[in-house]
Parts: structure tokens; C-alpha cells; sequence
């Protein structure tokens, strides 16, 4: 059977739908949804993010990013810090720390359902392929 470029591609949508479905599910256990643990993610690993690198980061809009980080703060997850000249950052509370680290346990309890099936050097072929896929 010959795989067309339509089918890799729905493929690699089902796996993401099926990582984001049951991510969803999962955090909300913890009071997060996936977009909320993406940013905790995020900060964490870019501390000197601005607010539109961090949108750019979680694929989202500046006005969506702006909206989602001020509930974020109102949550006691995030906190403003200043920046260089008049921007603003942002940083994690221990609050956001510990749910970041809680909400990484979770996310890769759901990949190691899937990914987590294939061989070390299967993983390491499917990142260089999606790597060049996407270069």
C-alpha cells in the first residue's frame, strides 16, 4: 500500500489530537489545561521570554497570550517582573513551579503511551524525520 503525503499527514494529526485530548484530560486534574502547562513550560525553560515569545512559543496569538498569562496571574501561577525598558516579563511563582513539575509528570505518562512504545533509536528517527519535515 502506497502512503500518500495526506495520510502522514493525518497521521501526525491523529497522534497530536490524541497527545492533546488526553493531556487535556489529565490536567484538568491538577486545575491546568494543556495551554496553561505550555506556558508554565515555556517560562520555565526561557526565563527572559517576553509575552509575544511566549506566544510564538504555545502557538498563540499576542492578544490570547496577554489574556491567557493574566489569568495566570490572578491564578497565582505567574507573576510580572520588569524588563528592560518598558517591557514586561514574566516568572513562575512556586505555585507555577510546582505544577509545571506536576503537569511534566502527567504529559509524559500520556506520550509514553504512544511514543513511549517506540525503541530508543525508532524516537530518534522519528525526531530527525519531523526535524527535517519541518526545516
Amino acid at each position: 500500500m502506497a502512503v500518500s503525503l495526506q495520510d502522514v499527514g493525518l497521521a501526525v494529526k491523529r497522534l497530536q489530537w490524541r497527545h492533546h485530548r488526553e493531556a487535556n484530560t489529565r490536567l484538568a486534574e491538577l486545575g491546568l489545561s494543556l495551554p496553561q502547562w505550555d506556558v508554565l513550560r515555556h517560562l520555565h525553560d526561557n526565563p527572559d521570554a517576553s509575552l509575544h515569545a511566549l506566544a510564538t512559543l504555545t502557538f498563540q496569538t499576542d492578544q490570547s497570550m496577554g489574556a491567557l498569562a493574566g489569568r495566570m496571574i490572578d491564578r497565582g501561577l505567574l507573576a510580572r517582573v520588569g524588563g528592560p525598558g518598558r517591557a514586561v516579563r514574566h516568572t513562575l511563582t512556586a505555585e507555577g513551579e510546582r505544577l509545571r513539575e506536576a503537569g511534566s509528570r502527567v504529559f509524559d505518562g500520556v506520550l509514553s503511551e504512544s511514543v513511549g512504545r517506540l525503541t530508543r533509536a525508532e524516537r530518534a528517527t522519528l525526531v530527525e524525520l519531523l526535524g527535517k519535515a519541518t526545516s
